[in-house]
């Protein structure tokens, strides 16, 4: 499958945390069979790659202790936190795949960080290079901008 995100974001400079605002996403599925399903697995995914791209990050001890255990210390996304999510289904034909489909699973959760990053680069004028992209990392990377 082949896949396309856009991503439209604010950020607050004085206390560097994202919203974003605007994020679609087309996915070449080859033949959809159940386009229905497939919108929701690519809005599933999407959900995914926010939290992958803003919030969700392992926190370890130096013993190798996890710190962030439970989901009220690991934070994903609630649909509180996710824009409306735009999921475009591209049609093509695949001969190798059944009725002509290829996957549609897990292909929208990859453009998503890279979608957001740059969005944040377009409104910063800072390249966030290290996931995830948390409002710590933007107020050092626009001070050293700065510097």
């Amino acid at each position: 499958p082949f896949c396309a995100c856009f991503a439209k974001v604010e950020v607050d400079v004085e206390t560097g945390k994202v919203r974003v605002t605007d994020i679609a996403c087309a996915v070449d599925l080859g033949r959809a069979i159940n386009p229905s399903l497939a919108e929701g697995q690519i809005i599933g995914s999407v959900s995914m790659g926010i939290g992958y791209a803003l919030t969700e990050e392992l926190i370890f001890s130096d013993d190798g202790r996890l710190l962030n255990a439970s989901l009220l210390d690991y934070k994903v996304p609630v649909s509180l936190d996710l824009p409306e999510i735009k999921a475009l289904i591209v049609e093509s034909h695949e001969p190798s795949g059944p009725f002509g489909a290829k996957s549609v699973g897990e292909i929208a959760v990859d453009p998503i960080a890279p979608a957001i990053a740059n969005a944040i680069y377009n409104a910063t004028g800072v390249r966030m290079r290290e996931l995830p992209i948390t409002p710590e990392k933007i107020i050092k990377a626009l001070q050293e901008k700065k510097a």
